[in-house]
Formats: structure tokens, C-alpha cells, sequence
């Protein structure tokens, strides 16, 4: 007969077989995700704890793991007594201290687990215990082995439910829920609510269950009623907008285009069992699968298959067409790039820049550049400036008038053998580093200043020869680069020459003029001294009187 009684109680959820013992009604329950568990205060032997489980769809509890082990502290909260496990030592077999579970096996009929609180003493390792052998939990949560046919002050059964639970119903703080499980627990506050469940809401007149709803079976809180219920609870159930009428009770009123089913609450369309995979457009009864722009209807009349707009349409890019899901890109050659739509060269950026020679990337950016031999004007960087790195170059000259040529700064303009060329001027010829020593070079000079002084800061030279050691080159600041300047009249060094010998003329011309300025004062005085001479031999008083002034005026 225990044999029998053990092999009910190690039967799982869900066995339709009505239990021998009437089910009390738990003292407290937990429930976690798919699982829940209860704790029944009422004294039993194993066999009819066993069957007290069964009577709401469980069995004696395991402990596998810590969460288990938390929930029976919560139910027990150190209430003194104890309460049967579903743990028990088969009738052959005998305690192996060795083992975590001691040879113990599980109601369910396996042995596994991560979890073990076993009294530190145990059995007592002189007497060997056989079975039949069970485990109760104490209220210090340790697990003691006690005869089967003892008795415990309570009873801990677990609940399983693969299909899944409903989560609990969001409410405001100022309503209140009682929930009522499927073996016997009434709780205000549960993790999960097992299928069956009924929840009651008194102030909002609402009383809900948990019930399998739509195609999928989910789980979810419903009413075998149809209607809605109170707005304020989960939407009155509505599937789409809850109202109240005029006498203040609630209905559901679905979407355009949707009809209200039999439960008065759910909303059904006739393109929800059309599967379309983009758009639907409802007629009657019936509805008509749509895509969107770019993709074209399947032979399936519910799919859409992406448009090839560059085969479709022609000359849709100027250069590259490349295909998307549902729209097209363009893209250039490697030449160019797109700019607002149209390939335009590389060089787009030039076309604002009236460069004189060429525009090229500088430096990540699009500047003007200059032929070979010529560099770019430091005053317009839109010009350039011929180069010339020696001491004679071709000059430069207008292509519609040869006789008007140009050459670099620093260069003079000469014709050898009926060419036009330009000749570096030595300005070390002229003393423009004196009293320094200069060194010429092409289109421009510099001076070295001894010890190392720049060129502003030269000591004068002393009258005793200075050697000039460890000299450094300094460049004066009217050494820029070279720009073109054309001749004042297309003159050659001739011309300078010219200009000195005007200069010397002039100087003469003026000289001799001064001399000859000087040479008449003096011969008038001479005349006035011989006539104040005779006049001491018997001229007028006042002759002689002009000639005493005159004497004191010179």
C-alpha cells in the first residue's frame, strides 16, 4: 500500500487522476517564471503529504538549486517545525554518506542536483540506514532524514508549467488584486500566475484569468465573457480603443477597415490572413496585397520582388547606375566625383579659379600651380613668376609682339646673335654689401656678416683687415622672389652707361658755371680799387666817400 501511495505522489503536473485527500488550502505560495511552489500547514506522513500535492497538479517540492532553496525560506520564515521534500531513499537501497543527495533520489525519480543542505551530523555513521528513508526541511532550512511513516508539521509542494504564465496585471497603487491559483493559493502579490489563474480587481468590478488567447496560445488575462470590462484595466481587453456610453458602460471599437469579433473585443481585418508582405488594402471581405515604390507585386499576389531600376530605366545616372532594394545610386568613374547628382572632374574645383598655367591637388585642396620654371607670385597666387637658376635665360616674350619681352627680377634684358635673353645683374659690382663681403647668384646676392651677425647688426670694419671666420650667409630683405619687370625702353646695359656720362656732364656744366660766377665777382672789385686809387690824387669829396662805403660793405 506505501509503495503505491509513494508512486501517486511522484507524479508530475498535469495527471487528471482525482487525488484520495482532500487539497486544504496553502498556507503561502511562491511563483518564479514556470514554476510555483506552496507550503501547506497541516500535519502528514510522507504518503499523504505526497497526495496533498497532487491534489493541485504537483508534487512533493525539489530543491535543485539556490532559487528553490529561497523560496522555501520565504515560505517557512523561520517558523519552527518542518515540512516534507520530495526527497526519499528507495526501500532497497541504504544511505552512502559519499554521495551529495546520500543515495537519495527525487518524487520525480532522478537524482540530480545543485544544491544540498544536509544537517552537518546526518546519519549516524556506526548504524547504516536503509530505506525506506525520507526528507523533511527544518525551520534552520537544513535537510534531516526522518522514517516515512513519521510524521511533519508541513508540506511543500512544487507546480510546473511549460506552456508558460501570465505576467501580473499592472494597477495603479489605489487598486488592489487578489489572485486565486488552480491549487488553492490566494495571494495579492504573485511573480507569475499559473494558467487558471483568476485575478479580481472589487473596486474596478473586474474579474479576469489567465487563459490561452488568439492562434498562438499564449497566455495572457482575458474573460470568457465577451465585452469589454473596465477601460482602466489592460484597455477593457479591447484590441483597439475602449469607451464608455452613455450609461457609462464600456465597449471596444475597432480601426477603420477592421471588423469587431464575437468576443466584443478582438478586432479582425480581412488582410490579417492575406500575409502580404508589404501593404494591404482591404475590399468587403476580402483585401489586395500592395508594394511600395521601387518593388513589383510577386505571382503569389502576397510577396514583392525589388525593381532593377537601371534596366528598366536607361540613362537614369550619367556614368554608374547601381541597383538597391527598392530605389538605385549613382556613382561616378574614378575620375570624377558626384556632385548634386552630376559627375563633374576631380578638378570641379578649379573652375572658380582663373589660375594662370594649371590647377592641381595641393594638400588636400585644389590651388594653382605653375609650369616647370615658373613659380607661383607671393602677391597673387593666381600668377606666376618666371624662374631662371642661371646666370643667362631665354627671356620671355609676348607671342603677338616679340619686340616687347620680359625678364625675372635681379635679370637684365640683352640681344645676342638676334636673341633676346636675360642676364643676372652683379649687384656685388655696385657695393651693395659694403663694407661686407657679397656673393652674386642667380637673380639675387647675399651678404656674409663675420661672427655670426645678421646683416643690421654688422660692427663697422675696423681699420686693421678682419678675417672673417665661421661666417654666416644672410640674405637682405630686398631679396624676394624673382617677378618679372619689363625694361623702362627696352634698353641694354648701354643705357645705364649712358645715364652715368649725362650725370658727369651735368655736374661739369654746373661747375664751370659756378666758376665763372666766381671770376666776374672779382674783377669788379679790381675795378673799384684802381678808381679809389686816383681819386687820392684830387677827385670830389664824394666820390671819395663811395668809395670809403664801398670798402666797409666788402
Amino acid at each position: 500500500m506505501w509503495f503505491l501511495l509513494v508512486a501517486v505522489g511522484s507524479l508530475g503536473a498535469g495527471l487528471a487522476s482525482p487525488s484520495p485527500f482532500p487539497a486544504p488550502i496553502p498556507f503561502g505560495a511562491q511563483c518564479l517564471r514556470s514554476a510555483c511552489f506552496s507550503l501547506f500547514w497541516t500535519s502528514s506522513k510522507f504518503a499523504e503529504a505526497g497526495g496533498v500535492c497532487e491534489g493541485g497538479g504537483g508534487y512533493l517540492m525539489t530543491v535543485r538549486t539556490t532559487v528553490a532553496a529561497e523560496a522555501i525560506a520565504l515560505l517557512l520564515r523561520d517558523r519552527p517545525g518542518s515540512a516534507w521534500l520530495g526527497l526519499r531513499l528507495p526501500e532497497t537501497d541504504c544511505v552512502e554518506p559519499a554521495k551529495r543527495l546520500r543515495g537519495f533520489q527525487w518524487v520525480t525519480g532522478d537524482g540530480h542536483t545543485d544544491f544540498e543542505a544536509w544537517e552537518s551530523n546526518g546519519s549516524d555513521a556506526a548504524v547504516t540506514t536503509c530505506g525506506p528513508t525520507c526528507v523533511v526541511v527544518t525551520h534552520q532550512l537544513k535537510w534531516q532524514e526522518r522514517a516515512c511513516d513519521a510524521s511533519a508539521e508541513a508540506i511543500l509542494c512544487e507546480y510546473n508549467y511549460p506552456n508558460g504564465t501570465c505576467e501580473p496585471l499592472s494597477l495603479l497603487e489605489a487598486f488592489t488584486v487578489t489572485y486565486r491559483t488552480p491549487f488553492g493559493a490566494r495571494e495579492s502579490d504573485l511573480g507569475a500566475s499559473p494558467p487558471g489563474t483568476t485575478a479580481e480587481v472589487p473596486s474596478l468590478g473586474a474579474r479576469l484569468e489567465c487563459l490561452a488567447q488568439g492562434s498562438s496560445g499564449s497566455l495572457e488575462w482575458g474573460s470568457a465573457a465577451p465585452g469589454a470590462w473596465n477601460c482602466q484595466l489592460k484597455n477593457g481587453g479591447c484590441d483597439g480603443r475602449c469607451y464608455l456610453d452613455e450609461q457609462g458602460r464600456p465597449h471596444c471599437a475597432c480601426p477603420e477597415g477592421e471588423t469587431l469579433l464575437e468576443d466584443q473585443r478582438s478586432c479582425w481585418s480581412p488582410c490579417a490572413s492575406l500575409g502580404c508582405q508589404q501593404h494591404c488594402v482591404p475590399q468587403g471581405d476580402s483585401g489586395i496585397c500592395m508594394c511600395s515604390e521601387g518593388y513589383v507585386l510577386d505571382s503569389d499576389g502576397k510577396n514583392c520582388l525589388d525593381i532593377d531600376d537601371c534596366q528598366a530605366t536607361p540613362n537614369l545616372c550619367e556614368q554608374e547606375c547601381v541597383n538597391t532594394q527598392g530605389a538605385f545610386e549613382c556613382h561616378c568613374w574614378p575620375e570624377y566625383d558626384l556632385v548634386e547628382g552630376k559627375c563633374l572632374s576631380k578638378k570641379w574645383q578649379c573652375f572658380d579659379l582663373p589660375c594662370e598655367h594649371d590647377c592641381n591637388l595641393v594638400d588636400g585642396e585644389y590651388k594653382c600651380t605653375c609650369f616647370e620654371g615658373y613659380i607661383l607670385d607671393p602677391k597673387n597666387h593666381h600668377k606666376c613668376l618666371r624662374v631662371c637658376n642661371q646666370t643667362e635665360c631665354a627671356a620671355q616674350c609676348d607671342p603677338n609682339n616679340i619686340d616687347i619681352c620680359y625678364c625675372p627680377e635681379g635679370f637684365i634684358l640683352e640681344e645676342k646673335n638676334e636673341i633676346k635673353v636675360c642676364t643676372d645683374i652683379d649687384e656685388c659690382e655696385s657695393g651693395e654689401c659694403t663694407p661686407h663681403k657679397c656673393i652674386n647668384t642667380p637673380g639675387r646676392y647675399h651678404c656674409i656678416c663675420p661672427n655670426g651677425q645678421e646683416l643690421d647688426s654688422c660692427e663697422p670694419p675696423s681699420e686693421e683687415p678682419e678675417e672673417y671666420s665661421g661666417a654666416t650667409e644672410v640674405y637682405p630683405e630686398t631679396s624676394v622672389p624673382p617677378s618679372f619687370a619689363p625694361p623702362k625702353d627696352g634698353s641694354s646695359r648701354g643705357t645705364l652707361v649712358a645715364i652715368i656720362v649725362s650725370v658727369t656732364f651735368m655736374v661739369v656744366v654746373l661747375a664751370v658755371i659756378i666758376c665763372y660766377l666766381v671770376k666776374k665777382h672779382y674783377a669788379a672789385q679790381s675795378i673799384a680799387d684802381y678808381k679809389c686809387q686816383q681819386s687820392e690824387s684830387g677827385v670830389a669829396l664824394q666820390h671819395v666817400t663811395t668809395c670809403a662805403s664801398s670798402r666797409q660793405k666788402m
